[in-house]
């Protein structure tokens, strides 16, 4: 069967055209900004706060890696390069308002999408956002599957999955969206009671929380054995929720997603231990083009997109360090 290393067409209409970490949103700011030379003729323009489009086109200027404007006292003056990007942001615009032409009809989708995915990024990241995606498309039913150690795209358990594993056969499609970060965590009580006389990376007499023996081949199971040496854990789990909870009771260190255990009040004891995964939108390729699913796609795309540091720990971690 053919293998596919890429979407045939990028998810959005316009994402080739930009770099990683881009959301539309941002150029129309951009846009709006260049236009007035204000951030309160923009904010009047797009109905949106002023702390809002300026932290907006930080982020965009993040993701080009140019300064696009010159900040003064009188307003925003678009640097050189700024000016350079304006008629290409205005043909993205016009391909937006082009797109938006059909959203009516879009609007009318309906169906029943079958989404793989781990139960961390369910329940953190895509269920707080489904009432907006229900908001664009009422008629689709978005079914999650967490039990992604059971579904195979290639027997078509499911439609599309959002992972952290690259398929290695069948008939799909994928996209590397961005990366899930991880570290090392434990409550503040263990970390106290731990001491500070320990060097850093030496965890011989620590208390381990991991993964049960059904999930052994997972890596953060397998890089707790190797650390563990023979010795026994403290606690073994069969899902992340109960390892964040284990660890947040003061039984021991686990691997965990920083953007859980940061928010969860964990400290981080070890950021650069090698684990951070790749996220990977994977595709029924014959379902690349039904609009239900592609719906789903580019809600799961721009999801990620906009929550790209978080997702990398890069922002949290920044900010405890900080």
């Amino acid at each position: 069967m053919k293998k596919m290393n890429e979407f045939d067409k990028p998810i959005s209409g316009f994402e080739k055209q930009m770099p990683r970490g881009w959301v539309w949103d941002d150029t129309r700011t951009f846009l709006a900004v260049a236009r007035h030379g204000t951030l309160s003729g923009a904010a009047a323009e797009l109905h949106l706060g002023i702390a809002t489009l300026s932290r907006r086109i930080e982020r965009l200027e993040k993701a080009l890696k140019l300064p696009l404007f010159v900040r003064q006292q009188s307003g925003y003056q678009l640097t050189e390069e700024g000016a350079g990007l304006v008629e290409k942001a205005e043909a993205l615009e016009a391909a937006a308002l082009a797109f938006t032409t059909d959203v009516s009809r879009y609007s009318q989708l309906s169906g029943r999408v079958r989404l793989a995915t781990a139960e961390n990024l369910a329940t953190a990241l895509i269920l707080p956002a489904i009432a907006q995606f229900r908001s664009q498309y009422p008629g689709i039913t978005l079914e999650l599957v967490t039990d992604i150690s059971t579904v195979n795209l290639h027997r078509r358990d499911a439609d599309l999955a959002l992972r952290m594993v690259k398929p290695e056969r069948g008939n799909v499609t994928l996209r590397r969206l961005g990366t899930l970060g991880f570290g090392l965590y434990a409550s503040p009580g263990y970390v106290a009671r731990r001491g500070t006389h320990r060097d850093a990376g030496e965890f011989d007499a620590d208390a381990f929380i991991t993964w049960g023996e059904p999930q052994t081949q997972l890596p953060a199971a397998q890089w707790v054995e190797r650390v563990l040496q023979g010795r026994e854990p403290a606690l073994t789990t069969t899902s992340l929720a109960t390892q964040l909870a284990a660890a947040k009771a003061g039984i021991g260190i686990a691997v965990l997603p920083h953007f859980l255990a940061l928010e969860a009040g964990l400290v981080c004891m070890a950021t650069d231990i090698g684990m951070d995964q790749p996220i990977y939108l994977v595709i029924q390729t014959d379902l690349t083009r039904s609009g239900r699913t592609r719906a789903v796609a580019d809600f799961l795309s721009e999801l990620v997109a906009s929550h790209g540091d978080r997702l990398a720990g890069k922002r949290s971690i920044e900010e405890v360090i900080g």
